[in-house]
């Protein structure tokens, strides 16, 4: 076993051992009171495959995601911890009701709870480290972490770009980036978008 695969194991089971131990707050939003906010989210996140121009990637899927992990996101966005003109633009102008009321309602459109499909297997050594928060299958186990399965290729890698380079703020996802291989970053991004899980969210 090399060096990164026992840091990347040891990793593993550090954080599995959190998810049961560590219990993060819950969003509490309403749902029904979050639609008409949300209507604006979908201006962009309701569109298949809308893409962010500069730099270029998909806009990430909503439906199915974790209400908890939406709540921290946009808190992300509005702090500044988060970087993204649109996305601290719109979150700014947000109290903490309207961000859980508008997470609840984003969580209840759609995505699979349980996770399938997929033909390629991911590199093992990366995806040991994934699997501790975000599940076997790309499901996450908590409320606080956001669920891979179904998301969009170009915005995984995005992400884990922007965790590498510190654009965005986070110790653990900060040090679980920074020792997977730049080839097994496509790699991980490529096997988590082709599972079945989130959806893209559309207005009726």
């Amino acid at each position: 076993m090399t060096t990164n695969m026992k840091i990347a194991a040891n990793a593993a089971t550090l954080l599995l051992a959190m998810a049961f131990l560590v219990q993060p707050a819950v969003a509490e939003g309403d749902a029904e009171a979050g639609e008409k906010l949300g209507y604006t989210c979908l201006g962009c996140h309701g569109i298949e495959g809308y893409r962010n121009a500069y730099p270029s990637y998909r806009v990430p899927k909503l439906g199915g995601q974790k209400a908890g992990y939406l709540v921290i996101a946009l808190k992300g966005y509005r702090s500044g911890e988060r970087s993204h003109p649109t996305m601290q633009a719109q979150a700014t102008s947000m109290s903490d009701q309207e961000i859980e009321d508008v997470a609840a309602y984003l969580a209840s459109l759609g995505g699979d709870t349980v996770a399938s499909g997929g033909s390629e297997a991911p590199p093992l050594e990366a995806a040991a480290a994934c699997a501790a928060c975000h599940g076997q299958n790309g499901i996450s186990m908590n409320a606080a972490w956001p669920t891979l399965a179904g998301q969009y290729e170009s915005y995984l890698k995005h992400a884990l770009d922007q965790y590498r380079s510190g654009a965005r703020k986070n110790a653990i996802m900060a040090a679980q980036a920074a020792i997977i291989a730049e080839e097994d970053v496509a790699l991980l991004a490529r096997y988590y978008a082709n599972l079945n899980g989130l959806e893209t969210t559309k207005v009726d």
